[in-house]
This record gives structure tokens, sequence and C-alpha cells, in this order.
């Protein structure tokens, strides 16, 4: 009898180590960026077709700095490191994250504070690798594991580049993370795990429209790093490739080409015009990060690499999350308030009814319609919440504007008109509080 209640209890710690091991191997060993394609991939010297990396056709004779110039756009380099109000590339973004808070570093030239001493292999092994000069490991908040597809030569223009620019001498600030997150060699193991370590592979069995588009979509400009859920060790989750993530608080949404919680429903010239002009009319507004990628970086490339851009997108797999299928027209009465202490349909009367029109139609601009928009169609109304917090961002000329209202009302007050939005015109009423906003505001 006891030698059998022995071998069941060896057995039962078996499964148990077993079904561990799966679980740690599920969560480790996920595809690669390219891996849904199928086809052969092979090496850009052996692709037949014209070269997919570097800059367009358009720039082909364009000089190193131009070039360097296009490419530092097409990765995003900007929004990430200037501070609020701050000078461009001098760093000082706080990045708040579930344990600490990280601040984005200075890479203007100047050689104390800046990147001004680093050398060609130091940039290359900082982009590709995550390891800055001296062995420090850099946090996979910087998309290296992207970044390490795009080719020696495209990251040495985007280093001539920096490099060109007026030096700005402005300390690094330290990151606030707590044990064991502080370590940092702990990111040698991330990265042997989840930095593909490669550069990019073209699919020869795909056009060149297309791996353009993958070059572009799966390295300089980094799409997944906020479009894709992020795995327990905060790896992207690739079997759920575009399926949506987050960004400082942001929902990035779905962009696979599911008809319902995608942009399968969305025409080819409205997911141009959303990228180019971070507005596709009855679709989306681009809000938040993704208004500071159209403005500092899909703006500035040319028509034919927004064009492989979607083009890639629309040939990955769709994935179904659940996210509701936008709402029809607004009903023809100003629905009821929403149950509460505020009165959120009186707060949408008297601050943004005269802007966006109590049928959600908008006023005077396209861009202020708030029926089938998927912020509105959110059940978690995250989004809609921090536009009336934080606004549309840095007001650009001939674009229409929105300015925050954080400092006007209290967390409950904007958790009521957010929550009489959604009800009235999204697909599924939502139930944000106040606590909710204030951690939101915090972020």
């Amino acid at each position: 009898m006891r030698g059998t209640t022995k071998r069941r209890a060896l057995i039962a710690a078996g499964i148990v180590v077993a079904a561990g091991a799966a679980v740690l191997a599920h969560a480790v060993f996920l595809p690669g960026p390219l891996d849904f394609a199928k086809g052969t991939r092979v090496s850009l010297a052996d692709y037949k077709g014209p070269s997919p990396t570097g800059v367009p056709k358009e720039l082909a004779n364009a000089a190193l700095l131009e070039r360097g110039a296009y490419l530092t756009a097409a990765a995003d380099c900007q929004a990430c490191h200037t501070a609020e109000g701050g000078t461009p590339y001098a760093g000082g973004r706080p990045f708040k994250l579930p344990f600490g808070t990280l601040y984005t570093p200075n890479i203007t030239p100047d050689a104390e504070t800046g990147i001004g001493r680093w050398t060609d292999a130091d940039f290359l092994k900082a982009v590709h690798k995550g390891v800055a000069p001296g062995g420090r490991h850099l946090y996979p908040a910087f998309p290296y594991a992207s970044y390490t597809l795009m080719t020696d030569e495209d990251v040495l223009a985007i280093k001539a580049y920096l490099f060109s620019l007026a030096p700005v001498r402005q300390a690094n600030l330290p990151d606030t993370f707590a044990f064991p997150f502080n370590q940092r060699w702990l990111m040698a193991v991330w990265g042997a795990f989840f930095n593909p370590g490669h550069r990019f592979e073209p699919v020869a069995d795909r056009g060149p429209e297309w791996n353009r588009g993958a070059y572009l979509v799966e390295g300089a400009a980094h799409c997944g790093e906020c479009h894709t859920p992020r795995t327990l060790f905060q790896a992207m989750d690739t079997r759920h490739k575009f399926a949506g993530g987050q960004a400082e608080g942001w929902n990035a949404y779905n962009v696979t080409p599911d008809q319902t919680s995608g942009i399968g429903a969305w025409s080819a010239p409205e997911i141009d015009a959303y990228l180019a002009q971070g507005h596709a009319k009855g679709r989306s507004v681009a809000s938040g990060p993704m208004r500071e990628a159209v403005e500092l970086s899909f703006s500035k490339l040319v028509p034919s690499d927004i064009v492989a851009i979607r083009t890639y997108l629309q040939s990955v797999p769709a994935v179904h999350t659940d996210l509701p299928a936008p709402a029809g027209p607004a009903p023809r009465d100003h629905g009821a308030a929403v149950a509460g202490a505020i009165d959120g349909k009186r707060m949408f009367e008297g601050a943004c009814a005269s802007c966006h029109a109590w049928s959600g139609a908008g006023v005077n601009s396209a861009e202020a319609q708030l029926t089938a928009k998927r912020a509105v169609n959110d059940p978690s109304a995250a989004n809609v919440a921090l536009m009336i917090l934080k606004g549309s961002g840095p007001q650009v000329a001939g674009r229409p504007y929105m300015p925050g209202f954080a400092g006007a009302y209290s967390d409950e007050e904007i958790a009521a008109v957010a929550n009489y939005v959604t009800a009235r015109f999204g697909a599924v009423a939502s139930t944000i509080t106040a606590r909710d906003v204030a951690r939101l505001r915090a972020d």
C-alpha cells in the first residue's frame, strides 16, 4: 500500500512538472515574424527581386543623410526619444510599466549625455542586440527584437542622420524599477529567447511589394510592438499576431483582416488614408501614440511604402477578438442619462455636442465623427476616456484639434461622459469608473 501511494505521488509530481514544462515551452517558443507566410525565405543576397530594404525607389539617388532621415522617420525614433515639450531625440520620455517607470535616453550626438562617442559597432549592437556600450543591456521597451531585422546599412544610415543633429546636453533619467526587474543582465536571457537575432529574410514566393511591407511592418515600423498582445514574459505573442495590444495605457486595436474586430472590412483607400493622414472617414481617427506615429512617421513615407504596409497587413492571418462590430447611426432621440451620480448626457451637451453633434456625425469636420469609431465601440472606454483627458495630441496646422479636459473635469465626470458616449454611439455601453479614469490619468 505504501509503495502504491509513493508511485501515485511520483506520477502526480511528474504530471505537474510535465504540465509546467509544456506551459513554459508554449510561452517561450513562439512563431517567428514571417512564419505564417510559409514559402521559402532566402537571404537578401539570394533574393532575385528588388531589395525590400533601404529607402524606396523614389529616393534611390538620395544622399546618405536624406536616406537616414527617411529611415529614422520610418523607425519612429523621435516619438519615443522626445519628452513632452522637450527637444527632439534628447530623451526623457517616461514609460510607466507594471514594474516601474522607464525613461528613454538621449540619442543626440552629445559626447557626454548622448551617443556622440558611439562607434558604428556600438550602434549596431544596441539596435540589433539591445546591448549598449560597456555591455549595459537595454530593456525591450526599446524594440530591438524588431529592429534586429533591419540591415546594417539602414541602421548606420539612421546613425549618420542622428549624428548630423545638433548635440543636446541632457542627462538621462534613472529608471525606477524594483528588484528583480532592475537586474539588466536578465535581459540577456530574455533576448536569447525572444530576439530573432538575424537580418530580414525575404519570402521568395511573395512579390516585391509584400516583402517591402514585411520589412517595414516587422522591422523599421515595429507595428507588432504595440498591436500584438504580450505573453507572461512580455514578448510579443505571435500566435495572436496583430490582434491588439496596449501602448502607454491606450488600446492599440486589432489590425488583422478580421471582418468584425479588425480591419478586414476596410477598403484599401481607407487603410492608406488612415496610415498617411491619421483619418479614415467613417472608420477611425488616430489618437494617442498612433497619432504620434502618423504625424512623425507614417505621414513622412512615400505612397508606395504606405501601399506596401497595407498589402502586408492584409495578408496576415485574421484573428477574431471580442470587440463588437461598430454600431450604426445613433438613435434620433438624445438618449437617457447613464445611471450614476453625474449626468453624462448633460456634460456631453455642454462640452461635446457643439463639435461632435448630437448625431455623432461631427460638426464641420469628418474627424469629429463619433459613430462607427473603434474607440467608441470598445466596451472598456479606455481610449474614449484618454481622449477626453488628453485631447487629440499636439496641435498640427491644418488638422482638427481636440483639447484635453483633464484640468477641467474630475475623474467621476470624465467617467460619466465616457459611459454616455459609448452608450449612445457605440455597440455596447461601457461601465468605466472614476477609479479607472484615475489610473489612466496617472499613466
